[in-house]
């Protein structure tokens, strides 16, 4: 029998939280030995669970405030040497995994050898890319052992758009978020607690890409119901303010573990009107609280749609969303089936002691076919 591969799991900078501490807790329940190298969470206390190590080893001088260009800067200052110095620790780990690489020209050549690597395609091609970009990525995917993606819309666009060797990109799902549906629930905003009748929720950074003016031009006309959008923004708000009817609301900051569950569990829908994506954390914590899902067809959404968790229109088509959020607002019956469908997908495909087993299945895979001496 195989001893307890060794992984460390990496995020520089500290991109997704909940999905690196989620990966590190089902990899250490799967058996693994798993340490987290990463970097203080700029926003709130990092969600960890139990069953691994965790090393704040990336940008420890923060001066500025999150998101600042003074913090951005001191990061990029520290980036080279702080790569450089895990290079030289990751001697202690048979499997090195990273799950972002935020200065992607130069991190191809920073990458430790001499172990198994593997990259975690989160943002499977860069959008909006400028014109070294995508060469600098498909480098990137070519210095790796392994590319790991979310869905099978990822892998072929690796595959066929990229021309990464098929053999070397593994389909792995995104894991439902379950720990947060177990979490106790924040109270809402007294105003919004108030609310009486049926919610839908948009939560999440607030980007171009994500069609958040789409669903506010849908949702004109629909009454009875709120829309609530909540996230950070990463776009000016001023035009999606204007595009808003009353029954739009705004919660335009950082939402904790507590607020969040609170919002998901007061939502009766939740609307990912996305122009392009691979797969959606938001997606899989919806699908963990079991929340009917209203997506458009792009990326892997499709995916999660055939397995009757929810229901998709085209993006960018204003009409047959504003459709769409009607029709489902007045079925009620029909979004208990999603919604009885998007739990049983947390429970089973998107469950996160199968997405370990899987990684640790293609940790083991390496290491059989590059025995180190």
């Amino acid at each position: 029998m195989m001893a307890a591969v060794r992984v460390h799991v990496v995020d520089p900078s500290a991109y997704t939280p909940p999905y690196d501490h989620a990966l590190c807790a089902a990899l250490a329940r799967a058996g693994a030995r798993v340490e987290l190298v990463t970097s203080r969470f700029d926003y709130a206390q990092a969600p960890r669970q139990d069953g691994y190590e965790v090393r704040e080893a990336f940008y420890r001088w923060m001066p500025g405030s999150p998101g600042s260009g003074v913090r951005r800067a001191a990061k990029l200052a520290q980036h080279v040497p702080d790569m450089l110095r895990y290079r030289r620790t990751a001697s202690g780990a048979d499997v090195v995994h990273f799950e972002w690489l935020p200065v992607q020209p130069l991190d191809a050549r920073l990458l430790p050898r001499g172990r198994p690597l593997v990259v975690t395609a989160h943002d499977v091609l860069p959008r909006e890319a400028r014109p070294s970009q995508r060469a600098a990525q498909r480098r990137l995917y070519e210095r790796a052992d392994a590319v790991v993606v979310h869905s099978h819309h990822g892998r072929e666009r690796l595959v066929v758009d990229l021309e990464i060797e098929p053999e070397r990109v593994h389909v792995i799902p995104h894991g439902a978020f379950a720990h947060l549906a177990e979490l106790p629930a924040a109270p809402l905003p007294a105003e919004l607690a108030a609310v009486e009748g049926p919610v839908v929720l948009f939560f999440g950074l607030l980007r171009p890409y994500k069609g958040v003016e789409v669903l506010l031009d849908a949702w004109k006309g629909v009454g009875g119901a709120e829309l609530w959008i909540v996230g950070m923004p990463r776009m000016p708000l001023g035009p999606l303010r204007s595009r808003a009817t009353p029954s739009a609301r705004f919660v335009t900051r950082y939402v904790s573990d507590a607020e969040l569950a609170a919002y998901f569990r007061r939502a009766d829908l939740v609307v990912l009107p996305y122009r392009e994506i691979d797969q959606s954390g938001v997606l899989a914590t919806a699908l963990a609280f079991g929340k009917p899902l209203l997506l458009t067809s792009v990326g892997g959404f499709p995916e999660v749609a055939a397995l009757g968790a929810a229901e998709l229109v085209e993006p960018g088509d204003r009409p047959a969303l504003h459709i769409a959020l009607k029709r489902l607002l007045d079925d009620p019956a029909r979004r208990a089936a999603l919604a009885e469908a998007a739990a049983r997908a947390a429970r089973t495909t998107y469950a996160w002691d199968t997405v370990a087993r899987d990684h640790l299945a293609l940790y083991e895979g390496l290491l059989r076919d590059n025995p180190r001496p």
